[in-house]
């Protein structure tokens, strides 16, 4: 790519002040499985995202199954990723198995006492990375969404209510996303929440067609920390945009750039830019058309640059 000088400036300015690179955390519960059939999905499917997590560079990863998967485990994982985290890491916690919910409060069910959707938000609330994903597989997850939610963390729940107490299989389709290239829509080479969303979505819902069967499972979101949950196709506003900014994992290229300490920092760079350029196309109604006009051009050329470094 033959740049211009003014893109060469700019490139060499970004290339002094990029910053450090971020880590992910990325912390994966089967619970209780109460009988064998359910205990062998469940940790095949943590196993599985355990396999898909740990082939990130930047990834710390901690799986708790079978008798680790416990209050006191879960409670001293997150506590210690409270420690070590930065303002700037992700943190990607994913619950697999059975939930119950009394009209009231949510549980996740553990080997021991089971854990509340507010104790779970305490323990995020903890941790100071300023981007969280919270991906609650289980039964009757969407009755844990309220609790969860805040600004920058996202909350995936795979049933609307509380109420769909039934066993899922959203998880195992979740999980198939982030090893699938198909999900990866926009072709950036990484699966972002948002994707890997809407791939186990539309799977679910295949599976019960299938099966001809009424679906007991209907998969929502909440992004902006003070909404209610929604369906795909239904988000409004600046609904979706972290899930969409956030990316879970990398595939080809870029997971390969990931591992090059040469060129970890401009791809993290890259991402950023992406995230600015998503992020202003949400706000460009409220925005000065000049001013818009003027923070896009600037962005987009920035991205250039990045992506010419990336390239060489």
């Amino acid at each position: 790519m033959r740049l211009t000088p003014h893109l060469s400036a700019v490139g060499a300015l970004l290339l002094a002040v990029l910053p450090l690179q971020a880590s992910v955390y990325y912390v994966t519960v089967a619970g209780l499985g109460g009988e064998p059939d359910y205990e062998q999905r469940f940790t095949a499917t943590a196993r599985d995202l355990d396999k898909v997590f740990r082939a990130s560079s930047d990834a710390h990863v901690y799986t708790l199954t079978g008798k680790d998967a416990t209050k006191n485990r879960l409670t001293d994982t997150m506590m210690q990723i409270a420690r070590q985290a930065k303002p700037e890491d992700d943190l990607v916690l994913t619950l697999i198995g059975h939930g119950s919910f009394d009209g009231v409060e949510y549980k996740f069910n553990l080997v021991g006492p089971d854990i509340s959707s507010a104790e779970l938000a305490s323990l995020c609330d903890r941790v100071p990375a300023k981007r969280q994903l919270v991906v609650n597989t289980t039964s009757a997850s969407g009755g844990s969404v309220e609790a969860l939610e805040r600004p920058n963390r996202g909350v995936i729940a795979a049933t609307k209510t509380g109420t769909e107490k039934n066993a899922t299989v959203f998880a195992r389709y979740w999980a198939e996303a982030l090893q699938d290239p198909t999900a990866d829509v926009d072709k950036s080479e990484s699966i972002s929440a948002m994707e890997a969303f809407q791939y186990a979505d539309r799977k679910t819902a295949v599976f019960y067609e299938s099966q001809k069967r009424l679906a007991t499972e209907h998969a929502v979101f909440e992004d902006t920390g003070k909404g209610e949950a929604v369906r795909p196709g239904t988000a409004q506003g600046r609904e979706g945009a972290l899930l969409s900014s956030l990316t879970v994992v990398r595939i080809g290229a870029s997971q390969a750039a990931m591992n090059d300490p040469a060129k970890r920092d401009l791809l993290a760079k890259k991402e950023e830019l992406e995230q600015k350029i998503d992020a202003l196309k949400y706000q460009k109604a409220a925005m000065e058309p000049g001013e818009y006009k003027r923070q896009l051009t600037d962005a987009l050329l920035q991205l250039v640059t990045v992506q010419g470094e990336l390239e060489k």
